[in-house]
């Protein structure tokens, strides 16, 4: 990742966000928030950012999955989540998580399922605060990758695009 686009990350991310563990991933720095047992925020943070070894035994697990999809993109992440949503972001949310891995749909095709439209479809894919964990990677312009974490170039999309490809996916 280039210096330009490692500041693109880092500006999107709130300064004062508390972290129970941070992990080095090929792509950037994952920040991981938890409370109690339950995943309540991923953020893709600079790939320069300082690893924070997990707090507690149930963010060791999210760390343990999150490295079992690196190694395998088959394997399924699978932990409580505790997300605050809109009933339109829930339901497009539970639709991410139905798309298979190497696959992909665009925003017009899931706001066709969803009886929505590609903008809001789009709006709910930028506010997933669990990405990965709710796949809103999987979701493409027809024309190229899309956005990704309500950015339209940079760092983000480089993320989403290595996403994509470690998933299998072809354009």
């Amino acid at each position: 990742m280039r210096r330009d686009q490692t500041k693109s990350i880092s500006a999107i991310q709130p300064a004062t966000v508390g972290y129970q563990a941070k992990m080095r991933i090929p792509c950037a720095v994952l920040g991981i928030r938890t409370e109690g047992d339950a995943l309540v925020g991923v953020d893709f943070l600079p790939a320069n950012a300082s690893i924070l070894a997990p707090c507690d035994d149930f963010t060791r697990t999210v760390c343990e999955q999150v490295a079992a999809y690196l190694r395998d993109p088959d394997f399924i992440l699978d932990v409580p989540l505790r997300l605050s949503a809109t009933a339109h972001q829930s339901k497009v949310w539970q639709a991410l998580r139905t798309i298979p891995r190497g696959s992909a749909l665009t925003y017009g095709a899931l706001a066709q399922q969803l009886a929505s439209s590609p903008r809001a479809v789009g709006g709910a894919c930028g506010d997933n605060p669990i990405p990965l964990f709710i796949p809103c990677h999987r979701v493409v312009a027809k024309n190229g990758f899309g956005g990704f974490m309500h950015h339209a170039n940079g760092a983000p999309l480089n993320i989403k695009e290595w996403l994509l490809h470690h998933e299998g996916w072809q354009p």
